[in-house]
């Protein structure tokens, strides 16, 4: 799933209890604006939704007044009637602008995750994941299946790249000699590291049609002579003789079950003073805002037997694939690097 640069927080909710009930519509609103571009156009200043409408294709009055709406918490602004620029609050729904979540705002606003979000009740009575009883098939099947939805899950998760230098900020990989990205997606992460780190050899290991994107993937020449692409699958064999093993929010994606499987996998392809580095969400005790408590019920909803996990499940988790839990790693964001190694006599 994607990266949030969100932290724990005790403060009151800034929302009363009726504007949180209209929330959705303000995330609707985003959506659709997020999908028609509307902040790249507005780049350059202010716009009239007449011009807008028709680089859209939308209508330009109906476009007026989900604008007006927006404006009036501060996401974009009307200067004169009928025209809008960008706000602070606005940038960051522009393409390939720092922080951008455009791509997130596409990816949590299309029809799959609308129309699952919509069935939250089936989850709550049934202990089901809602899109399987939907789609019929899980998420990562239908996105292999559907390449358009597919392509907009990937473009959300490489949006993350800002977020990267809090891992690269907290965690000292300059010791890694080869690192083996597991399910690491089409690699901007793995790429990430390997642009701060020049003498270092990574391996990026992904479903095979996964891997077939990474290959088109823009990497510079010196990245591109120290990665390795290998396609297959987490569950039947690693690639060996890593220095360490990355597991960048692959585990909140499967039941304790799969996820033992995935990390004694791991465990089976490591030398035996390689590192596990596992880097997700650790959800903490008591009543304060937590972003993950939320994406826990996306998971919940999403994906079968996914979860986000508290410091003592990851602690089972590792324990129970043949790991110590070493470190936790708190960063920026809400995601943790949990680090571990191999048990003696495991």
């Amino acid at each position: 799933m994607v990266l949030s640069d969100s932290k724990p927080s005790e403060t009151q909710s800034p929302l009363s209890p009726i504007q949180w009930v209209h929330a959705y519509w303000v995330s609707r609103c985003i959506y659709v604006v997020a999908k028609l571009g509307i902040a790249d156009l507005l780049k350059d200043g202010s716009q009239h939704c007449d011009a807008l409408a028709a680089a859209t294709n939308t209508h330009s009055n109906s476009l007026y007044r989900v604008l007006r709406a927006l404006a009036g918490i501060g996401i974009f602004a009307q200067t004169q009637p009928g025209c809008f620029e960008l706000t602070p609050l606005a940038n960051c729904l522009q393409s390939n602008v720092p922080d951008s979540i455009r791509d997130i705002a596409i990816l949590r606003g299309e029809e799959h995750y609308y129309n699952s979000w919509g069935n939250l009740m089936y989850s709550l009575q049934t202990g089901e994941t809602a899109f399987q009883h939907l789609y019929g098939m899980n998420l990562f099947e239908y996105n292999e299946r559907n390449s358009v939805e597919g392509e907009i899950f990937h473009q959300a998760v490489a949006s993350s790249k800002e977020a990267y230098a809090a891992f690269l900020v907290a965690y000292d990989f300059s010791s890694i000699g080869k690192l083996v990205d597991v399910g690491g997606g089409t690699g901007s992460f793995l790429t990430a590291i390997l642009e701060a780190n020049s003498t270092m050899t990574g391996v990026l290991f992904e479903l095979p049609e996964v891997i077939d994107q990474a290959k088109n993937s823009q990497r510079t020449a010196s990245v591109n002579d120290r990665c390795q692409l290998i396609g297959g699958s987490f569950f039947e064999a690693i690639p060996e003789r890593g220095d360490a093993y990355l597991l960048m929010q692959v585990i909140h994606n499967w039941d304790d079950e799969r996820a033992i499987a995935i990390l004694k996998c791991c465990h089976q392809a490591m030398k035996e003073q390689a590192r596990l580095l596992v880097i997700d969400s650790v959800i903490p005790s008591g009543n304060e805002f937590f972003g993950a408590k939320f994406m826990d019920v996306n998971m919940l909803i999403m994906c079968p037997g996914g979860r986000e996990r508290t410091e003592a499940q990851f602690r089972d988790l590792f324990a129970s694939a043949g790991f110590e839990l070493t470190t936790i790693i708190r960063t920026k964001s809400e995601l943790s690097i949990i680090e571990g190694v191999k048990t003696v006599n495991s």
